[in-house]
């Protein structure tokens, strides 16, 4: 637990702080004789401080830390291990846990009595943190007799005056009204930290004819959250639009917004996009979790072996390297982990994103903006004059912003860049499709790497089967060949009856030696240098594929589904 000193009184402490003199302390402790009020209360109501002011002295006074429960979205679970009782008694709210340890944050850290009652009822030692008496208020208003699922709170909901008039849709403080309702409020925090539990990537709220539905996307499938009455619909997408600092008013265009939160001890970003139907706004909230990006270049894949010729790679201090695939496949990912594996205070690293997904140390990161002539190819210009020794473009999109990357990579600078193709191989003609000489392709590029998430198997229900001879002769086993053991999952709980769980990593990685080099200049087709290279022990996409199957870590239908086009 937290060492706290010798407590001293509220009032000496503003004092010794120089918040308020001994005037007003005298006067303020004379009404809090009255009136029963607490001295801090009564302060702030004299004017003489504010709430904040009073929090921010006991923490630096007992070097306990100051919180402020804004961008806080807490884990019902976590609230439910301190009644409620004891969280109005003592006007505190669990935050937080760490294995045994529980974070609270309270009025009054210094209420030995209250450290007690919360470590019996919590079975957890207390570690807790100073916060405002009204923001405690909000929060226990907000997260206690509200519990339980969207559905039993949507319900609750019905019954309370948030049903929009005609023509009141329109009016910005009605709105703004309807979405700072403590229940709006808690279905909202729920949906967001219920998708944080379950691995979410997205949140989608839908409005239809007759309801509001609820999906989030995990491990690349859609699930239904919810069903929700669609008079609900203007309390959460206004709810969403403030958080995301949008215009709430705004209901015909497209808008776009972020915002972060922390759920436990996960920090979240979260990317919020609406846009106009046939029955209202659509909201999807992306959640990017700072927790999770941050990997090893081989928790990317169980096949490890696959990108050691990656790491030899990124270790070369200049040359280019192409991540490619389609949407969803994790280039970004993969990027933001190489940046991270290369990171360090002796390296001038610059990023120009669109958007930028993850905020990280050290490194330069730069958003495009087209409506002030921030591009992809302007920012890139000036990146270059900022004396970078690693620059990472989010994608490669045109002509103008491939040479400038090029140029880049040829005059001294490690360029990594994502672009849109099917396979590794597919990025050569891509690049001269785009007008890039071969010359400059061959000299510039070092390694092209294709990439593909594919389900994994669920580990709960994992079980062994034997495919059809048609499934094995699609992916280029033969009945001949030597007996594997294959796995599936049946389908449980955990995995939602997909038989799926998390996903895993697929990689063909395109060194560009003497021989593919030679081939591009002389301009020879992209299945030449894709023969050549597998003599020189390239591995496609299918084959490693067929490798993660073979070793049990995922199916082949997932396998055949990934790569059927490239094929």
């Amino acid at each position: 637990m937290a060492v706290i000193k010798k407590a001293k009184k509220i009032g000496e402490i503003l004092v010794d702080a120089g918040l308020i003199t001994l005037s007003q302390l005298e006067e303020a402790l004379n009404v809090s004789q009255k009136t029963g009020a607490r001295l801090g209360r009564t302060l702030v109501n004299m004017g003489a401080v504010t709430e904040e002011g009073i929090a921010r002295a006991l923490a630096q006074q007992f070097n306990i830390p100051y919180i402020s429960l804004s961008g806080i979205i807490i884990d019902p679970q976590i609230v439910r291990l301190i009644p409620e009782m004891l969280a109005r008694r003592y006007k505190v709210i669990p935050f937080a846990k760490e294995g045994s340890n529980l974070k609270v944050a309270m009025v009054d850290p210094l209420n030995v009595f209250a450290i007690d009652d919360l470590k019996k009822a919590s079975n957890c030692q207390i570690f807790p943190s100073v916060v405002t008496e009204t923001e405690i208020q909000n929060a226990i208003d907000q997260h206690y007799g509200m519990t339980g699922s969207l559905n039993e709170i949507a319900k609750r909901l019905e019954g309370t005056e948030i049903e929009l008039l005609k023509g009141e849709e329109e009016v910005p403080e009605k709105l703004e009204r309807i979405a700072s309702e403590a229940s709006v409020i808690q279905l909202v925090n729920l949906m967001i930290s219920q998708s944080v539990m379950e691995r979410a990537s997205d949140i989608h709220i839908e409005p239809d004819e007759d309801t509001l539905r609820v999906r989030m996307r995990i491990d690349g499938v859609l699930h239904e959250m919810s069903n929700l009455s669609l008079k609900l619909h203007p309390a959460v997408a206004s709810r969403v639009k403030i958080l995301g600092n949008l215009n709430i008013a705004e209901k015909r265009l497209p808008q776009d917004g972020r915002f972060n939160i922390k759920i436990g001890n996960s920090d979240i970003d979260i990317r919020v996009s609406t846009l106009p139907t046939m029955f209202g706004e659509k909201v999807v909230m992306r959640l990017l979790n700072k927790s999770a990006l941050i990997l090893k270049l081989e928790e990317l894949t169980p096949m490890h072996d696959t990108l050691s010729i990656l790491k030899k790679m990124v270790k070369k201090p200049f040359g280019m390297i192409l991540l490619t695939g389609p949407t969803g496949s994790g280039k970004t990912t993969t990027a933001y982990t190489i940046l991270n594996m290369i990171n360090s205070m002796d390296k001038n690293i610059v990023t120009v994103e669109d958007p930028i997904e993850y905020h990280l140390k050290i490194i330069n990161q730069v958003q495009v903006n087209p409506k002030v002539g921030i591009t992809f190819a302007t920012a890139l210009r000036h990146i270059l004059r900022q004396d970078p020794d690693i620059v990472m473009i989010g994608e490669i999109r045109d002509r103008e912003t491939a040479e400038i990357a090029i140029h880049a990579a040829l005059t001294g600078h490690l360029v990594i860049s994502t672009i849109h193709t099917n396979n590794a191989v597919g990025t050569i003609s891509r690049l001269i499709d785009m007008g890039i000489e071969p010359f400059l392709i061959a000299s510039a590029i070092t390694c092209l790497v294709g990439q593909r998430l594919i389900g994994g198997v669920c580990p709960k229900c994992k079980v062994p089967y034997q495919p059809s001879p048609n499934m094995l002769k699609e992916l280029g086993i033969l009945v001949t060949d030597k007996p594997f053991t294959f796995y599936r999952g049946e389908g449980c709980n955990v995995c939602k009856g997909t038989g799926l769980k998390g996903r895993i990593g697929i990689f063909e990685v395109l060194v560009i030696n003497e021989t593919v080099r030679r081939m591009i200049i002389e301009k020879k087709d992209v299945g030449a240098i894709l023969s050549a290279s597998m003599k020189e022990g390239f591995r496609t996409l299918r084959y490693e594929g067929l490798r993660a199957v073979v070793n049990g870590h995922t199916t082949i239908e997932e396998v055949l589904q990934a790569t059927q086009e490239i094929e």
